[in-house]
């Protein structure tokens, strides 16, 4: 049995449970979960090896490629922009970024990026595998970008556009000198959050290997495999392989260091508990005022998304997932490439991280994270 670590308040003891689960019958291998409730840490859970060799141990400070969950601090930076006056979420980028403006894109707004109505989800010609380690290179490309159609018209998610787009708004929005050092005066700090996009050559070590997951799991909204295989040729295949080290680069030094804002966020189950908590908390607003509270769970466009294939309601900036037998109304949530997942309610005062090394099959909310979060709110509902 793989030795748990970490603290837990009574009455969530379940959750524990669940999380041996994971490591005893679904194919985990190094794992972190945390919850807060009310304001205050409930659960600071961590097990299992953070290397592919599976001989060092994961540590609480332990770091994990939470793949799209980042998208989660892009929304909230340009809506922490937009509470500032520096943006206004109707208002056409390329107000912000002239060159945004070339083929058809002169008239796409925050808000429609935001909510996957933009049409820029994938790039149309062949890029070089080291032009998204480059972000002045990336964003050229994407400035030149055409959209895959009409913008505002279709929901379609952007899985990596997504964040060269909103980090390059917020960049020159804010004037910080890159996406991260925004990130970090003005979300990780005030938290004090370890999350990062762009580790320095000392961190590189400290952050969780990544691997496939060996068994075959029950999936939540279907296998990206399975919708990728169904058009190989189509706009999805071309947005998560275009290019390939998207797919492949994870572990790689340069993919560490760079800024990738829609997918390479490094962060432990606590920073994203931590910051769920927060934008949960109506009465916190170290990261957003009240004013703008609503926009994180207030559905803003929803049905079969032409991209993922999978009926999806989205905010702005964040999905509206619930977890199986779960009925709530002020949820939000990102879940990312494997199996992370950053999950907040307001109604109930969660906030949920829970992050891994093993890459899982889900598209949307991964069965790990799912098992975890139902026993979260059956702790808090009193249903144990």
């Amino acid at each position: 049995m793989v030795a748990i670590h970490g603290d837990v308040s009574p009455g969530f003891e379940p959750v524990a449970q669940a999380f041996q689960q994971l490591f005893a019958e679904m194919g985990e291998l190094g794992a972190g979960v945390s919850v807060r409730h009310q304001g205050e840490e409930v659960l600071n859970l961590w097990a299992g090896t953070r290397d592919k060799d599976e001989t060092l141990e994961w540590q609480s400070d332990t770091r994990s490629n939470i793949f799209s969950a980042s998208k989660a601090l892009v929304a909230v930076a340009i809506l922490q922009l937009v509470d500032r006056g520096a943006l206004r979420l109707d208002q056409p980028i390329a107000d912000i970024w002239p060159e945004f403006a070339a083929n058809g894109k002169e008239r796409i707004r925050v808000q429609d990026v935001l909510c996957h109505r933009s049409g820029i989800n994938a790039f149309h010609n062949k890029i070089d595998d080291d032009a998204i380690y480059d972000w002045n290179r990336i964003t050229e490309l994407v400035a030149a970008e055409k959209p895959w159609w009409t913008p505002g018209e279709i929901q379609g998610y952007s899985p990596m556009l997504y964040g060269w787009v909103l980090g390059e708004v917020v960049r020159r929005a804010s004037g910080c000198q890159s996406f991260n050092d925004y990130v970090q005066q003005h979300i990780a700090q005030p938290l004090g959050l370890s999350c990062a996009f762009g580790l320095s050559s000392k961190e590189l070590t400290q952050v969780a290997d990544v691997v496939a997951m060996k068994r075959m799991q029950a999936n939540t909204g279907g296998s990206l495999v399975e919708v990728i295989r169904e058009n190989p040729r189509g706009v999805t295949n071309r947005a998560f392989t275009n290019p390939m080290s998207l797919m492949i680069g994870t572990n790689k030094p340069q993919w560490r260091q760079a800024q990738i804002p829609a997918a390479n966020g490094q962060a432990t189950a606590r920073d994203l508990a931590t910051f769920y908590a927060c934008l949960s908390d109506r009465s916190d607003e170290r990261l957003l005022s009240s004013d703008q509270r609503h926009w994180l769970w207030r559905e803003q466009t929803s049905g079969v998304d032409q991209l993922l294939h999978q009926s999806l309601s989205f905010s702005l900036g964040f999905m509206r997932l619930l977890p199986g037998g779960v009925q709530s109304n002020e949820y939000f949530c990102h879940p990312g490439a494997g199996g992370s997942l950053g999950y907040g309610d307001a109604q109930e005062g969660i906030g949920f991280g829970f992050v891994s090394r093993v890459m899982g099959q889900a598209i949307l909310m991964d069965e790990r994270a799912e098992l975890l979060l139902q026993s979260v709110y059956q702790c808090v509902r009193g249903e144990v």
